[in-house]
């Protein structure tokens, strides 16, 4: 053997080596090819919508937490969606997921927020806290969590002059894929809100609990058409203005494909005699009508003060039992 030539040890050695440096480069490749996703995954959960119409952008991106835990930096977003002429922009966003458990993220966004639309609609929020988690799979998210603490927000719009001001101070929202329905349950606690020219609305609490069918793809914004055509399941909604004065909503329900709204709902009214003095004194204006149908939901109920009844919608034409007319409700 040449004094040139490698020994058996050496060549196992220079192997081990290479073997090693190898795993560290297809390694760091994958970090930042997961790094890279989970950039995409988060914009889309931000703002779902048609990927080919729907651009977001991260200000000074960073990427943190090699090796062990993949984490995105974001000084502010901003998303636009061409498609439907929106476009919106957030604080600082922060984001992360453990290299074992790259299918589990969780991210904070910060305030201020502003989306504007191609209708002249600006809405502006702020907020102390908003936290997030999603389950991503193969194709798309399979489910997300979001918590946000201490909402206050003004929305305005250009064409009518009308402003709305809103705040609440803890919401949660739930969406998750149920094979191909989507299941969704959202809660707003001491919800107040003030319109522009309108008497004051009183504070409530409010819940709702959703089934959309075959709307799975509205999580990601996979599903291109949204809501025009769905059916689905109100399980229920529930309006808490305190003091036992408690409103629930459910049935099945559909949208046609210009957006107007079908559907067969049972509505019961808990305490109806302080609801009726409620909606008379936040709009005293029609006052004479609220007796008037308070007085017929009394009969229907026969005479007591907890009210069950059918309210009916027939391409957005809103009746009592089918019969007795509501009022008019214009397309999504």
């Amino acid at each position: 053997m040449t004094a040139s030539s490698p020994s058996p040890s050496g060549r196992k050695f220079w192997m081990l080596g290479g073997g090693i440096v190898l795993v560290i480069v297809l390694y760091t490749a994958g970090w930042f090819y997961a790094a890279s996703q989970l950039k995409a995954t988060v914009l889309k959960a931000i703002a779902p919508g048609n990927t080919a119409g729907v651009s977001g952008e991260c200000t000074d991106i960073n990427f943190r937490g090699y090796p062990f835990r993949i984490g995105l930096f974001c000084s502010k977003v901003d998303v636009d969606d061409t498609v439907n002429g929106v476009s919106a922009s957030f604080g600082e966003l922060r984001s992360a997921a453990q290299v074992y458990a790259p299918g589990h993220i969780v991210w904070e966004l910060d305030s201020p927020a502003e989306i504007r639309s191609a209708h002249g609609l600006t809405l502006n929020a702020e907020w102390a806290s908003l936290q997030s988690s999603l389950i991503t799979k193969l194709k798309g998210i399979d489910r997300s969590s979001t918590v946000i603490d201490g909402l206050k927000g003004t929305a305005v719009s250009a064409q009518t002059g009308q402003t709305i001001n809103f705040d609440a101070a803890h919401t949660e929202i739930h969406l998750r894929q149920n094979n191909s329905d989507l299941d969704g349950a959202i809660s707003a606690t001491e919800v107040n809100t003030a319109i522009k020219d309108w008497p004051a609305i009183p504070k409530l609490s409010v819940s709702a609990d959703v089934t959309v069918a075959g709307k799975a793809g509205m999580i990601d914004g996979s599903d291109q058409k949204g809501l025009y055509g769905a059916s689905g399941e109100l399980r229920k909604v529930v309006a808490d203005i305190g003091d036992g004065k408690v409103m629930t909503l459910s049935g099945p329900f559909s949208f046609d494909e210009e957006g107007y709204l079908s559907g067969k709902f049972k509505l019961e009214i808990e305490q109806l005699g302080p609801w009726r003095d409620s909606v008379k004194q936040t709009f005293p204006g029609i006052a004479k009508t609220v007796d008037t149908a308070a007085k017929l939901l009394k009969a229907l109920a026969g005479g007591g003060d907890k009210v069950s009844v059918d309210l009916v919608v027939a391409r957005g034409n809103a009746t009592v039992g089918g019969f007795i007319p509501l009022g008019s409700i214009p397309p999504i």
